[in-house]
């Protein structure tokens, strides 16, 4: 996590924190999960492009878009999940909306203090939306899973990648038969996720 002391490192005229188009003001080194909205997380996510935008088609490959279909893998590997799960499945790259879709070459470099970070906002997300603050292993391993697989089909439909290439790098999805991607619109893209998470919330009795 960021020093203890990150906030007195700055001076008057700087922030740390974000405006959002809700109006909500949200601190990044210290995100509350009262500022944290899905219309803003929704907005963000649909306006962010995978694969820092080294994708083909008409439109960029949004991660809420990607956040979908890993929503509908965990369908897949998990018929039965509770819906609260899938709920975590969707919502488990929202930090993007904030810091961005960072490449895995880069977070690497970047280190561990962009992880901390991360993981700060993560938490206030789930505890937000009515989940745990830290996810079960058993569920972040099958998210996981499916991250991996999507990453695998749409490195080869829209990034560039040969089916060996992107094999070493995010393992053949196991159990799991293709996938059509097609970059959908910003407009489209936030109007499916706001509809997935009301659906999901629903059913899991957290609205």
């Amino acid at each position: 996590m960021p020093p203890s002391n990150s906030k007195s490192r700055l001076r008057p005229s700087e922030r740390a924190w974000q405006r959002m188009l809700s109006g909500r003001r949200l601190d990044l080194l210290d995100p509350s999960p009262v500022d944290v909205e899905i219309n803003d997380i929704a907005h963000g996510l649909a306006r962010l492009a995978r694969w820092n935008g080294q994708t083909s088609g008409n439109w960029p490959y949004s991660v809420a878009q990607h956040s979908l279909l890993v929503t509908d893998i965990c369908d897949t590997l998990k018929p039965n999940w509770p819906a609260r799960w899938r709920l975590a499945a969707l919502l488990h790259d929202a930090p993007e909306y904030v810091i961005g879709d960072l490449i895995s070459p880069f977070k690497a470099a970047v280190g561990l203090d962009y992880k901390s970070f991360e993981q700060r906002l993560e938490s206030a997300i789930h505890l937000r939306f009515g989940l745990p603050g830290h996810l079960p292993a058993h569920v972040e391993k099958v998210i996981k899973r499916a991250d991996r697989a999507s990453a695998f089909f749409e490195a080869i439909q829209l990034a560039g990648f040969k089916e060996d290439e992107a094999q070493k790098f995010f393992g053949r999805p196991r159990g799991l038969t293709s996938v059509v991607i097609k970059p959908l619109t910003t407009a489209e893209a936030e109007r499916r996720f706001l509809r997935k998470y009301k659906n999901l919330a629903a059913e899991a009795d957290l609205l």
